[in-house]
């Protein structure tokens, strides 16, 4: 009996065990379960939620419309219009090739280009950003499964080229990338709004969730350029350019009373509508951005200089040296030989060692201080991208040559702005006005948000010595001047030509063939309304400014007085003709000399 229960109570133990066993596995494999559970619910919930709504979730933004930039006188400069794009959905494409072939005949696009966008794999790709009408209407004839349009902004640039390098141009994206639409590119851009949307495995939206606060237009911009008096700048100087075969060639109109510039040609010009088709170097505002060597130009700041050391009058008188002066082992030469000028007749006939002996008895010091005073060196701080500072030296670093030199504009480097903005001072009674190309900013409804007004900087000469330098200047233009066919009938001009060799880094000194002709002036002298600055690079039939620049600033002031309606100065000499070999040989002066001078430093 005993063994008999013995042998039955082993099979219950055995159930037992397995009973147990079995049980302990499914806990294990039960607490495994939880703890990825855990895991993935808690652990790591937020991020495996995140990735899953990547996938089913997207965001549509609305671009808002972009801000319209305006001319002074409310003509439209830059625009947004609505264009169709064109984009697919990969996944939802039977046949890729067949798509590819068709929407590259209609929209004139490579087709392998096409079909490895549409095998891409993606949910979506763009096939092309702003298409025409008439190349959407060729893909909606198509009917091609898959094949979508969205309608985005572009901007568009209704006059086309004129203030193209002012303006500037935005990217496929709607932001700015030159000129005014990059500088003030957070307030022209305004505030988008988006839209998140469900999708599924084919990349079909099903369902709208929620929305961000509904987009806000940018805001308008009011420049300062008149888009007439740029048509004049931009004709004249494009006519100046292709007489002398020049290679570039630039313009500034300024009102000297604000500071306000109402023109910014540019030859060549490029059209932002097409920008992608032009070489990059003419997209920047090369007045605001490029500096270049004066010239004799610069002898309107060393007489302002002059005067206001009170070491000078215009009649001081100053040996020429009859055309030969030696500066340490370097020697500068006129033309044209003189033994005596006045200060006035060294700006009249552009004696360079006149302007050397102005230069010692006014001081490097003082000079240099003044010339700081005039802005050279420093920026103004004008609203545009890429504001050069021109190149001086500090004083002490001015060897003899050096600061003989630099009296006729040669071992110093200026921006078009800081020249016309210097010569600007002289013709409002020496207040230098900070140079600005916004007006006001104004919103979609047109109020005000914001006024740029006039800024003075600081009186640099007095108003007398302002007036007496005008007057000196007034004499270039006369005969026997350098300047004589910048003078206009009706009118009295204040001017000066320059003409500098273009440095040759290579050897270390200026190139025999590469000149810049150039002509600053103003009108009327007693009353200036305008100040213009003509520079244009490396002529080749002619390279004087006087015969280069100076009739092409005469045609621009010619133009630009009548548009704004300036009455002619009763008291003014007759309109002098043609200048005459002799008065050729004067222009060409500036020229001659400087090549005799080694490069600064």
């Amino acid at each position: 009996m005993r063994t008999h229960s013995k042998k039955k109570s082993n099979p219950l133990k055995w159930i037992r065990f397995r009973i147990i066993l079995v049980g302990t596995v499914l806990g294990f494999c039960f607490a495994l379960l939880m703890g990825r559970a855990f895991q993935l619910q808690v652990l790591d919930g937020k991020q495996l939620q995140s990735k899953a709504q990547v996938q089913y979730k997207k965001a549509l933004y609305n671009t808002s419309k972009r801000g319209t930039i305006y001319d002074r006188n409310h003509a439209e400069l830059a625009v947004s219009i609505n264009m169709a794009s064109i984009c697919a959905y990969p996944r939802q494409i039977c046949s890729p090739k067949q798509s590819a072939s068709a929407l590259a005949r209609a929209l004139n696009l490579k087709q392998d280009a096409v079909l490895e966008r549409l095998i891409s794999g993606k949910t979506f790709v763009w096939i092309k950003r702003h298409a025409s009408p008439t190349e959407v209407s060729r893909v909606e004839k198509a009917g091609l499964r898959g094949i979508g349009f969205v309608t985005e902004r572009r901007r568009f640039y209704p006059l086309k080229s004129l203030a193209g390098q002012v303006v500037g141009f935005c990217g496929t994206d709607g932001r700015g990338l030159e000129g005014i639409e990059f500088y003030y590119n957070s307030f022209l851009k305004g505030r988008k709004s988006s839209r998140t949307v469900l999708r599924d495995a084919l990349g079909r939206i099903f369902m709208g969730s929620e929305s961000s606060p509904e987009d806000k237009p940018g805001y308008n911009l009011t420049l300062t350029i008149d888009k007439n008096i740029q048509c004049i700048a931009e004709q004249a100087l494009y006519e100046g350019v292709r007489e002398f075969g020049a290679k570039s060639g630039i313009v500034l109109v300024i009102d000297p009373r604000t500071g306000a510039l109402l023109a910014v040609a540019h030859e060549p010009s490029y059209n932002p509508n097409a920008f992608g088709q032009y070489e990059p170097w003419l997209w920047r505002n090369r007045a605001i951005t490029d500096s270049f060597e004066p010239g004799s130009t610069f002898k309107i700041l060393l007489g302002a200089v002059a005067l206001e050391s009170g070491l000078c009058t215009p009649g001081s008188e100053f040996y020429c040296e009859k055309g030969a002066y030696r500066i340490g082992r370097n020697v500068v030469h006129d033309v044209h030989p003189h033994e005596r000028l006045s200060l006035e007749d060294i700006i009249k006939y552009s004696s360079n060692i006149g302007a050397a002996k102005v230069g010692e008895r006014v001081g490097p010091a003082y000079f240099y201080h003044k010339l700081k005073e005039f802005g050279l060196g420093d920026r103004y701080g004008i609203d545009c991208p890429g504001e050069a500072r021109g190149s001086l030296l500090p004083v002490g670093d001015w060897t003899e040559i050096d600061a003989g030199t630099l009296c006729f504009g040669q071992g110093v480097s200026v921006s078009a702005l800081q020249l016309a903005v210097a010569v600007s001072a002289v013709a409002n009674d020496g207040l230098l006005m900070k140079p600005y190309l916004v007006q006001r900013m104004t919103d979609v409804d047109n109020r005000i948000l914001k006024s740029f007004l006039p800024t003075t900087l600081r009186q640099v000469i007095s108003s007398e010595n302002a007036r007496r330098l005008a007057r000196m200047m007034e004499r270039t233009v006369e005969k026997g001047g350098t300047g004589v066919r910048a003078a206009l009938r009706g009118y009295r001009v204040a001017g000066k030509t320059g003409t500098a060799q273009k440095p040759d880094p290579a050897r270390r000194g200026y190139a025999k063939d590469k000149y810049i002709a150039s002509f600053v002036g103003f009108v009327p002298v007693e009353n200036p309304e305008i100040v213009v600055l003509v520079v244009v690079d490396e002529p080749l039939k002619e390279h004087y400014g006087g015969v280069v620049a100076a009739p092409v600033f005469k045609r621009i002031i010619r133009e630009t007085l009548r548009y704004l309606n300036v009455p002619p100065e009763l008291a003014t000499p007759e309109c002098i003709g043609p200048p005459g070999r002799e008065d050729q040989r004067q222009q060409g002066e500036a020229f001659r000399v400087s090549r005799e001078v080694p490069m600064m430093g």
